[in-house]
C-alpha cells in the first residue's frame, strides 16, 4: 500500500503560480511512477503530467505543457508540480497518483490516489 497525501492547493489569480507537493508514505517511492491528475466540477477527470522513478521521463497534457513542471525528490518520497502562468480553466481538485507499470496518462492504470488539493484560479 501506498498513501499518498496532497497539499499546496489554494486560490490564486490568473496568471499566479501555485506548487502543489504529494507526499507518499512508502519507501519504495522511487521505483513508482508518479502522476497527477485533475477533475473540474461536471467533468472526467483528465491527465496532467506523470514522471517516471528516475525523473527521466516526463510526459504532459497539451493543455498545461510549458505552464507546468512536474518533478521529484526521492529521497524525500514527494513529487511536485510547479504551476505557473494559471488559468481560470486550471481550476479543479488536483490528484496525485502512484503506478509500479510505465509512465503513462491512463489513470486506470495507477493503482494509488491521494485525496486531492483544491486549486481555484480567479479571473
Amino acid at each position: 500500500q501506498v498513501q499518498l497525501v496532497e497539499s499546496g492547493g489554494g486560490l490564486v489569480q490568473a496568471g499566479g503560480s501555485l506548487r502543489l507537493s504529494c507526499a507518499a508514505s512508502k519507501r519504495t517511492f522511487s521505483s513508482y511512477v508518479m502522476g497527477w491528475f485533475r477533475q473540474a466540477p461536471g467533468k472526467e477527470r483528465e491527465f496532467v503530467a506523470a514522471i517516471s522513478w528516475s525523473g527521466k521521463s516526463i510526459r504532459y497534457a497539451d493543455s498545461v505543457k510549458g505552464r507546468f513542471t512536474i518533478s521529484r525528490d526521492n529521497a524525500k518520497n514527494t513529487v511536485y508540480l510547479q504551476m505557473n502562468s494559471l488559468k481560470p480553466e486550471d481550476t479543479a481538485v488536483y490528484y496525485c497518483a502512484a503506478t509500479q507499470y510505465g509512465i503513462s496518462s491512463d489513470g486506470s492504470r495507477y493503482a494509488y490516489w491521494g485525496q486531492g488539493t483544491q486549486v481555484t484560479v480567479s479571473s
